[in-house]
This record gives structure tokens, sequence and C-alpha cells, in this order.
């Protein structure tokens, strides 16, 4: 290789642009079979985030089945999931602009087969009954007063009259109807206020008679403070669940007795929480077995386990990702040599739907998510590291020097380093190949992404340790790994950023406000007052805050005590803000109060809005901007200049 050219950190030249990492492909999600056909779902930035189901037939053809016009995608919970279902060639799906349902068979235009709302009525979650003249699914209903949304399961019939039928009420929250072979009995995941499902959430099931009409449900399994996750009937008419009253979400059946009967116990993780809906985690396979996947250490496996005696076979399988909340792992085939197939992602490569042949271990990508190609020399490899934090507890985080086949930095200079908080807070990174990421990395910017304590995929321990502590547990662990790899000799450790998206975004805040490790800061529509949060927000989180914070408005002093808009006066590192205007879940008003602050106390920070944004952002020019914004803050404020031809930002009080 030629000698690489020195250049100060932050400013190599790099092939992955943002417009490759926001446009370069699809964001890929629920996985389903129908026959020997594959479903899934392609979120496009290319077409204003317009999320297309998509169709790959048993000869190998991949087509579009949504025309244009049709964007697959529910707002039951806010955060969706559970969007469509097919059934013998027939796909049911929610529209997103009138949150309708649509019936469209093959080579038809869809139709809608439930009444226009203004998207009051939301439905998700679907399952249709063997004959094709029913769906049961979950239904959210907004009032035109503004009250609280109704949740419930509803039977809606499909010959086109779209009468519903309410099954099941009273709850607070409904997920998971599902029907038994002999679609004699329904179960499905219930959970009220103030619990988030993985808190407490309850397994129900119901007598179901030929008119559709159900008995008074019985709770089958579920108590205070253990989570229930994915309950599917099996072929030999048993209900199976996840459950994580061991401390780890793991896969059970219901005895005969009426107890749960665990399969395959270990320390690993076969649920994520469930802020999606609709995801599964395993399946049947045709001689009754189940495939299933699961995670320990953000390392995903997957495995083949005898209903019967609990016996777990290993698959060798060359992923470390499987996706998670809109991830699914399905069968493929029914003949002698079924297939999984799956969302599936490793440090060398991005999320794809591949199929596993469970015989052999052989793999087929039928599609990638992303059509980037980067040389390797451009891709810094993951790196996990435990890092101690407060009280002899460890916080789990994933390492990623800078890396460029063309550039290394001056001798006796260190990098900038870019902490990133997950959102959730219940959410997992891993270390699957991102090139959001590696746009950092590969510009000479060191990058550590962690799973701070409340993260997913370390136990319920590790989950409930953010409960009453959240704005405290999170921002310490993220100190804690920039000060990691300061004392390592890393990174540089005067020019250490912060960056964090919704929960991520206040995390990222808060150890503005409250702490002075960090040289700047990049919030994607972060929470700036939990206060604000907890009156203006949508239901499904309208008491997540009770745990992770205090009850309100009972503890509002603690609200007070932890959000940054509070303890302005503690600010003191510049700040950059992203915020879509349609955003339900964090309210562009926060936003805009924090930016408030920042003009009274002087401090540079700048604020980017996005119209026809809601809480994330799906549109490819908008993507674009907020990425290399965020770099061209960062040049300014650190002291470095962006190789890229960047449209300046505007950033207020930089003298």
């Amino acid at each position: 290789m030629p000698n690489k050219s020195i250049a100060p950190y932050g400013s190599w030249r790099s092939p992955i642009t943002a417009e490759l990492v926001s446009t370069a492909g699809v964001r890929l999600s629920s996985v389903s079979t129908d026959g020997d056909d594959v479903y899934w779902l392609e979120g496009r930035p290319t077409e204003g985030g317009r999320s297309v189901l998509v169709v790959r037939r048993s000869d190998g053809t991949i087509e579009d089945v949504t025309p244009e016009g049709f964007n697959v995608r529910t707002t039951v919970h806010e955060y969706g999931g559970g969007a469509y279902i097919v059934q013998d060639g027939i796909a049911y799906f929610s529209n997103f602009s009138d949150q309708r349902l649509y019936r469209q068979a093959a080579g038809d235009a869809p139709g809608p087969i439930t009444p226009d709302t203004n998207s009051n009525v939301r439905f998700s979650d679907g399952r249709v009954t063997t004959d094709g003249s029913a769906m049961y699914c979950v239904r959210e209903s907004h009032p035109e007063n503004g009250d609280e949304a109704v949740n419930e399961i509803v039977r809606l019939l499909l010959d086109g009259s779209g009468d519903q039928t309410v099954i099941a009420t009273g709850r607070d929250f409904y997920a998971a109807p599902r029907l038994s072979p002999d679609e004699r009995r329904i179960s499905w995941l219930t959970w009220d206020h103030p619990n988030m499902p993985w808190d407490t959430s309850f397994l129900e099931v119901a007598e179901l008679g030929t008119d559709g009409q159900v008995s008074v449900p019985k709770v089958v399994v579920g108590r205070d403070d253990v989570s229930i996750y994915q309950p599917e009937w099996g072929p030999d008419g048993r209900l199976y669940f996840v459950s994580d009253e061991s401390g780890w979400w793991n896969l059970n059946v219901l005895g005969d007795d009426g107890d749960p009967v665990p399969l395959a116990p270990m320390e690993a993780e076969f649920g994520h929480p469930m802020w999606g809906l609709g995801a599964s985690t395993y399946g049947f396979m045709p001689d009754g077995r189940i495939l299933a996947t699961w995670s320990r250490d953000a390392i995903a496996r997957m495995g083949v386990v005898d209903p019967n005696g609990g016996e777990l076979t290993p698959l060798n399988i060359p992923f470390t990702s499987l996706g998670a909340s809109y991830g699914n792992v399905a069968i493929l085939n029914s003949g002698e040599d079924p297939q999984a197939v799956a969302l599936g992602g490793s440090s060398s490569s991005g999320a794809a739907v591949v199929s596993i042949d469970l015989s052999d271990g052989w793999v087929e990508v039928l599609k990638r998510g992303s059509t980037a190609s980067v040389d390797p020399g451009y891709l810094s490899e993951a790196e996990p590291i435990s890092v101690p934090v407060g009280d002899g507890q460890t916080s789990y985080v994933i390492w990623y020097p800078p890396k460029n086949a063309d550039h290394d930095g001056p001798s006796g200079e260190k990098p900038p380093l870019v902490v990133i908080s997950h959102g959730g807070p219940t959410s997992q990174t891993d270390g699957s190949l991102s090139m959001g990421i590696q746009f950092w990395t590969s510009r000479g910017i060191g990058v550590v992404d962690v799973n701070y304590r409340g993260s997913s995929g370390y136990g319920r321990a590790y989950r409930d340790a953010l409960q009453g502590t959240w704005g405290l547990a999170d921002a310490e662990d993220c100190i804690a790994a920039a000060r990691y790899l300061v004392d390592k000799g890393l990174v540089d450790g005067s020019r250490l950023t912060i960056r964090g998206g919704s929960a991520g975004g206040y995390t990222t805040l808060v150890a503005l406000a409250f702490h002075d490790e960090f040289a700047a800061g990049a919030s994607y529509y972060g929470v700036a007052d939990l206060t604000a949060l907890a009156e203006d927000t949508h239901k499904f989180e309208s008491h997540y805050l009770d745990g992770l914070i205090a009850p309100y408005p009972e503890g509002k002093a603690v609200y007070d005590e932890r959000s940054a808009i509070k303890h302005v006066d503690g600010l003191s590192a510049p700040l950059i803000l992203f915020q879509g205007l349609e955003d339900k879940v964090v309210p562009p008003e926060q936003a805009r109060m924090m930016a408030d602050a920042l003009r009274t106390r002087e401090i540079p920070f700048a604020l980017l809005e996005f119209d026809g944004e809601q809480h994330g952002f799906r549109k490819a020019g908008n993507a674009i901007r907020s990425l290399e914004a965020e770099l061209y803050f960062y040049g300014r404020i650190l002291g470095f200049e962006p190789a890229d031809e960047i449209e300046p930002v505007v950033i207020e009080g930089l003298r």
C-alpha cells in the first residue's frame, strides 16, 4: 500500500459520505413468509421515508407489493410495528397517511377494508383466520376530544363490511392476539399504567366461539415485575411464550397443569423490549421443533429447541445480530429441508434479509439493506469492552477506533471522541456494521457506543438498574466510557463529545448540564424538560417516567432536579439540536426551550428543525443535512476542518 498521508483527526477525507449513509440502501424490517414467498418492509429515504412491502418469490424474483402512494406503517403506540400480514397471497396492511387497513390480492390495487377516521382509529399486529373471513388485531382509537386513546382487541370481518367486534377491552394496552390451531382459543398480552410491557405484562386466554364471541378471559401467566413476550400457539396446540421470571427472557410452554415449563433455560435473552408490535424471536418448524434466536452480551445466536425435552442445539451462523424490536424470524419451507428467514448482520456486513438452511447452515442473502461498497480499509472494527462504574458495577460499551486507508493522524495528537447514547432507554446497541458510525471513524474520530445500565440484552437486573436513576446512571456510564478511553491514551480528553436521539438525547443534555467532561454535544429530538414530557406525550409512554424517575406529579421535584432545562446554569458546552416538527413523542417545544436557554446563557448552539419529520428522521435530505451539520458543528467547536464541502450551519453565540 502507498504511504498514508498525515492529516489532523477529523479532517480525513472519506468515501463514507452523509449521502451514502442516508441514501445508499433501505431500512429493512418485519420479515415474514407465506408459503415459499418471503416478505419484508423497506423504508426508503429517497422516497420520503416511505415503507414498502416487498416480496421475494420462490423463483428468486423480487418485486414491490404495495404501489406508489401507499406507505405500510401503523402508528399504534406511536412506534408501530405489526403493520402487515400476508396469508394465501393476500396482503393486509396499514397505510400511514390515513391509518386504514387495506387488502391487496396479487395483481390487484389495494382496497380499504376499514372506514376513514382521519387517522383516529389505528390497527396493528393482526392474525387472519384460516378461511380468510376475519382478522383479529389490536385497535387503538383516539377520541376527537383529545382524551386518552382506547386500546382493544377486535375481530374485523374481511367480507367488505368492515364490521368490528370488540374481543377484549378494559385494560390500558393489548398486544399479540394469537389464534390456536383449531381457532377455538385466542390469547393476547395485556398491561396497565404505569407499567411498560417489559416491566409487568400478562398473558390471557379466552375460549372462542364459532360466532366470534369470546368467554371471559383468564390470566394464565403473569405477575407483578414479570414481563411476558411473544405468545404463540404451537402445532401441538400448546401455548408458548417468553418470560423473564428467571431474570432472563427465556422460552417457556404452558404445561398441562397450567404452570410455565422453561425450555432451554439460560442466562440469555430470547426477547426484546416491545417498543414495536409484531416482532418474533422464534417460530415452529414442520416437525414441531422450535427455531429460536437469543442474545447474550450483545451477540445474537440461533438454535433449535426440542419442545418436549427443552434440549437446545445451536446453529453455526455468520451473524452477530438478528434484528431487534422490528426484526422477525420465520420458517420458509414446509418440506424436508426447512429454511429460516431473518434479518442478519455482523461487524463486517450490515443488515440483510437472509435465508438459512437449517440442515447445513448454508446462508443465502435475499436483500441487503445497504448498496454501498466500501473498502475494508475504511471500516473500523467493533471492540466490546466492559467498563467499571459506580458501586462496583459494570457497564458495557463498544469501541470503534479511527480508521482510514489513506490517512493517519499527526504524531503526538490523539483523536476526538464521539460518545453515543442510544434511545429507549431500554434499547440496545450491538457491533453490527453501521455506516453511521463509520462516517465518524473514517474521518479520524473515535466512537464509543454505550450500553449503559438500563439497556436490554443483559438480563432483568441490568435493565432494571435504571429504575429511579434515569439521568444519573446512564450519564455516569457514558462519562465512564469516555474516561476509560482517555486513561488508555486512545482519545483526546479535551475533545470529547456526546450525541444521542430521543432518550439518548436526554442523556446527552443531562451530561452537559450536570457534568463538564464534554466539549460539545448533539441532541436529536432529546428530552429537555421531564415535566413537559410527563404532561405532554402519547399514551404508551405517558407513565414511563414513573419508574425511570418517580411517580408524577408527586415526584415533580425529582423531575426538576434531573431536567437539563431547569439547570441551564450548569451548561458550558456548545450544543447542536435537531428536531422534527411533527414529533408527537418529544414535541418541538422541548428543543426550542433548550435553544432559548442556551441563547440566554450565551453558549454557542445551533437549532435545526425539519418539516414533515416525526420522532426519527426518515427523509433522505434531512438525514444528510443533520449528519453533515453535526460534523460541521464539531469542526468549528473542536478546531478541525472537515474535508467535506458542507453548507455552513448558523451557530449562535460563537465568537
